[in-house]
């Protein structure tokens, strides 16, 4: 078994190219770099280093040796952040999602034994971070079935566009994108898909991101920019009503992404509760 340190060294050498620029990497002295160097030959009883008067550099099998011990440290890290994820979750529940709106819905049943991450991921990372234990819970557009993770349907969440009550369009029923061309919104930066929906689908209009929510509503409050809902958010925001705008749906299927929950199959026992609270608040809210 090769020590974790003369890996490294191993890798410090092959990244930096030199004994003195690896061995100031490390913090450690020549001789000391040296002597691990050595070290690891006689464990692996190969020749890794190609060692000249002024000069040492590694050998074909030397580089090898390189790429493979940088993939071991990586895996080693891997397995302990692993265990550690497990080890902090063991009593938790952590949850996060790909939208908003499912993080609006789990926060309001004020579940004591969940950590809520209103941070969005990203969908190519669920798996992943569901392997690694990181999360027990990710709301997703997406369904996943793997040989570890599956999904559950919870619902739809619609969008709508909240304009204000003397513009044209605020006497309709409903919209389309399309008639939503060229105007400028206030929208929150953090949406997820929402934000790949609404630069596709509407054309020519300007998107006035906010990164501070709480700059946000007071944008909103003060200005008379159209701004986005869904049939989730209702849940959270209760200011609307005084903001002299209307409520108007939008009509386009793009404007609908059905919602799942996404775990490992073996946690499924232990999230149904969080799944039928989840499930019965979509039924409450369902879209216009």
């Amino acid at each position: 078994m090769i020590d974790n340190y003369l890996l490294e060294e191993l890798v410090a050498f092959s990244e930096h190219k030199t004994l003195a620029a690896a061995a100031e990497y490390l913090n450690v002295t020549q001789p000391t770099l040296t002597r691990g160097m050595q070290k690891i030959e006689n464990e692996l009883q190969v020749t890794l280093f190609n060692r000249q008067k002024n000069r040492i550099i590694l050998t074909d099998v030397g580089k090898v040796a390189a790429i493979e011990a940088k993939k071991v440290l990586a895996s080693n890290q891997n397995f302990i952040q692993t265990v550690r994820n497990y080890a902090e979750n063991t009593n938790t529940i952590n949850i996060s999602s790909t939208i908003p709106g499912p993080i609006i819905v789990v926060n309001s049943l004020k579940l004591t034994n969940a950590n809520i991450d209103s941070s969005l991921i990203k969908p190519d990372n669920i798996e992943q971070l569901l392997n690694s234990y990181k999360f027990d819970l990710i709301f997703s557009t997406n369904e996943i079935f793997s040989d570890s993770v599956e999904s559950r349907y919870l619902g739809r969440e619609k969008l709508a566009v909240r304009i204000d009550k003397f513009h044209p369009l605020a006497s309709q029923k409903t919209v389309t994108f399309k008639e939503l061309r060229g105007l400028s919104f206030l929208v929150a930066n953090d949406i997820g898909t929402w934000k790949d929906i609404i630069q596709d689908y509407i054309p020519k209009a300007k998107f006035l991101y906010q990164e501070n929510l709480a700059a946000l509503s007071e944008l909103t409050q003060y200005s008379s920019f159209p701004v986005f809902r869904t049939n989730l958010s209702s849940i959270r925001i209760n200011d609307d009503k005084n903001d002299g705008r209307r409520l108007i749906p939008i009509s386009d299927e793009e404007a609908t992404v059905e919602v799942y929950a996404c775990y490992l199959k073996n946690n499924r026992h232990d999230l149904q509760v969080i799944f039928d609270k989840v499930s019965e608040i979509f039924s409450k809210n369902l879209p216009n």
